[in-house]
């Protein structure tokens, strides 16, 4: 055997990638690699909640090693307390999840490959509820849709070829009725097929006509008022600083107070540190200044000799926490809010926890006061609006619909594209506005002043 030369030893040591290869609803995980020995693999796991979903493996033994924090595995049914310093081994066919808030090196072998596992149950520790997600006791359509051959899916084949043909097309012809009816069942078939995930993906000042709208609607408070926002699914901070720069340019006079949350401990406190290298943030591989100016990037951050910080003026009012969307305790620590923004996460859910969810996100807005929620289903979105009498407001309609061009170029093949507008339909501003006033009494003149107490009465009265 020839000895292993220094060259081909410094391939042998390995650091955190720079982007996180998986998310969930309560997790996030680094994969290592590649390594020599390709028959193993080693990931980084941090658990706020857990993972969402029971699993079990069909060849792959798991070890997973707490480095921090505790919580419970569940196997076969029996729940095993857990602790910093244990190691836990899943063998092959045992149905598992882990639940709690920990730190963890896990160890598969042999490597993961596709088809290798499939998910049974969701984690009603994470999820909320404890119902079947076995492929058999899916709907047929969704079997069939998502079915492989050889590993391959058929239909993703068939996807990736109409998106294709559909970008290729100009747009005079994608927007006549019967070949954009043909496209919105292509989008049909993409939110069944392919599965969905959490992502952390974003980037400053993505919605540039939201942020204007959002410094309009604060023009007549009065001078020195106070004001509450809160920016759910906050990901790594770039549109809590963006939502922030935007208010302290058209009112530096307000004293904002910002609630930005995220299940993600890692990412809230990544966004807490407010610090990006070289123009992409470390946790995720985006990049973060692509829409900015220069001028934008002087305004926002302070230039260190290798990163970019976000400045003092802006960071200042702005509370970080970790949390869920989707917990109804979440109204009752946050309180009542004039401007709520919830965009680009509920598109990761399916249409039932995303409604859900929304109903909740609803309660943290004050009367009169006005959420902005896009990413997401729009008949789900329609659906809420028209049972909570929402008003949808028209200023910046198009603009904050059709601002996000990527996820529009991923139309219709993708499940979390956005639908080109179609001014044709009756319910067009309904159906495709993002920011939306509550019912009830116009917001006072000044929020600073209101009694936060009574502001989370009120939040509580209106759960019920």
């Amino acid at each position: 055997m020839s000895p292993v030369s220094d060259e081909d030893l410094s391939g042998c040591l390995h650091t955190l990638p720079a982007s996180a290869s998986f998310t969930g609803k309560g997790f996030l995980g680094y994969g290592f690699g590649p390594f020599r020995n390709r028959n193993v693999e080693i990931l980084y796991v941090e658990s706020e909640k857990g993972h969402d979903t029971f699993f079990i493996s069909r060849e792959m033994t798991r070890f997973y090693y707490i480095l921090t924090g505790s919580g419970s595995f569940t196997m076969n049914g029996r729940r095993y307390p857990v602790d910093s310093g244990m190691l836990i081994e899943v063998p092959p066919k045992v149905e598992y999840t882990y639940s709690g808030q920990m730190s963890m090196i896990a160890m598969g072998t042999p490597r993961w490959r596709r088809g290798n596992e499939r998910t049974t149950r969701w984690n009603p520790d994470v999820a909320g509820h404890d119902m079947s997600v076995d492929t058999a006791a899916r709907p047929w359509v969704t079997r069939i849709l998502r079915a492989r051959i050889a590993g391959k899916s058929p239909v993703g084949a068939f996807m990736r070829l109409n998106q294709a043909m559909w970008n290729a097309l100009p747009p005079s012809l994608t927007a006549w009725g019967p070949i954009r009816g043909y496209g919105s069942w292509l989008h049909s078939v993409a939110r069944i097929q392919i599965g969905r995930a959490q992502a952390l993906s974003t980037y400053f000042l993505r919605n540039r006509a939201e942020l204007e709208l959002i410094g309009s609607l604060l023009k007549s408070r009065r001078h020195g008022d106070g004001v509450r926002v809160a920016v759910l699914g906050c990901s790594t901070g770039a549109e809590a600083y963006s939502v922030a720069w935007a208010i302290r340019s058209a009112r530096p006079d307000l004293k904002l107070v910002m609630h930005a949350v995220d299940v993600s401990k890692q990412a809230v406190e990544f966004a807490r540190q407010g610090v990006y290298s070289s123009g992409r943030s470390q946790l995720v591989d985006t990049p973060i200044l692509s829409a900015m100016t220069e001028s934008e990037v002087s305004q926002i951050f302070e230039q260190g000799q290798d990163s970019l910080r976000v400045n003092d003026r802006l960071r200042e009012g702005i509370e970080w926490s970790v949390g869920d969307a989707g917990d109804p305790a979440l109204v009752a620590s946050l309180g009542l809010h004039e401007i709520v923004l919830a965009n680009n996460f509920l598109c990761h859910m399916d249409d039932a926890e995303a409604e859900r969810c929304l109903r909740l996100i609803a309660q943290l807005v004050r009367p009169g006061g006005y959420l902005f929620v896009s990413g997401v289903a729009l008949p789900v979105r329609g659906k809420v609006a028209r049972d909570l009498g929402w008003r949808p407001l028209p200023e910046q309609l198009v603009e904050i619909h059709e601002n996000d061009r990527r996820f529009g170029a991923r139309w219709p093949c993708h499940y979390a594209a956005i639908e080109p507008m179609n001014r044709k339909r009756k319910d067009w501003q309904v159906r495709y506005a993002a920011a939306w006033q509550m019912p009830g009494a116009e917001l006072p003149a000044s929020g600073e002043n209101a009694d936060t107490d009574q502001l989370r009465m009120v939040g509580a009265d209106s759960s019920r």
